[in-house]
């Protein structure tokens, strides 16, 4: 089981809740000691010390446990789905605005469930509003500026596109994507 997977879901769900360690410790009858070392990654818990959590913070047991396999297809992730969603919904940009409201609307449903959602698609929504940002100062140089505004204009697109997919095929294969970005949405 992986120690890791574990301490960095019981710190996001017990903050996103509000309580501190003695305070999950109180009403779960887990002692503190305990909780400072299953987020420290020292130890696996027990099953039944995981669903006392999950019951107290009123999630899933899953939602503290990685139940995939490592060896598990890809394609099989709930989580790895929700990122491809996250990543792919910007090509509904074809429709003006699309590329920003879509991501943005996936990740404000999903970004409470886990803070790797939450990473992804304020990454993907900063991008997607530079992206339209510059889209837009290239139809500007291509009605203002003579020559190179039809150069600008024309490079803008392909380059988007290729950011995009260059960070999808990352997430599939479970690597670090990278947006540059104007940091719109800061993490909080």
């Amino acid at each position: 089981m992986n120690h890791s997977h574990i301490a960095k879901r019981l710190i996001y769900q017990r903050k996103l809740k509000g309580l501190s360690q003695e305070q999950l410790a109180d009403r779960t009858n887990v002692t503190v000691r305990t909780i400072q070392r299953i987020e420290k990654g020292q130890v696996t818990p027990h099953l039944r010390t995981v669903k006392l959590l999950a019951a107290v913070l009123d999630i899933e047991v899953d939602d503290l446990l990685q139940l995939t396999t490592p060896n598990a297809s890809i394609a099989q992730t709930p989580e790895l789905k929700w990122l491809l969603l996250l990543h792919v919904s910007p090509f509904a940009g074809f429709v003006p605005l699309l590329n920003i409201i879509a991501p943005l609307l996936l990740w404000t449903y999903k970004r409470g469930d886990n803070p790797v959602y939450d990473t992804h698609g304020r990454a993907v929504v900063n991008f997607q509003i530079t992206s339209t940002l510059l889209f837009i100062l290239s139809l500007a140089a291509l009605v203002t500026v003579r020559g190179y505004g039809f150069l600008f204009f024309m490079s803008v697109i392909p380059i988007v596109v290729t950011i995009m997919l260059i960070n999808i095929i990352a997430v599939i294969q479970k690597q670090k994507f990278y947006y540059p970005a104007i940091p719109f949405l800061r993490s909080g």
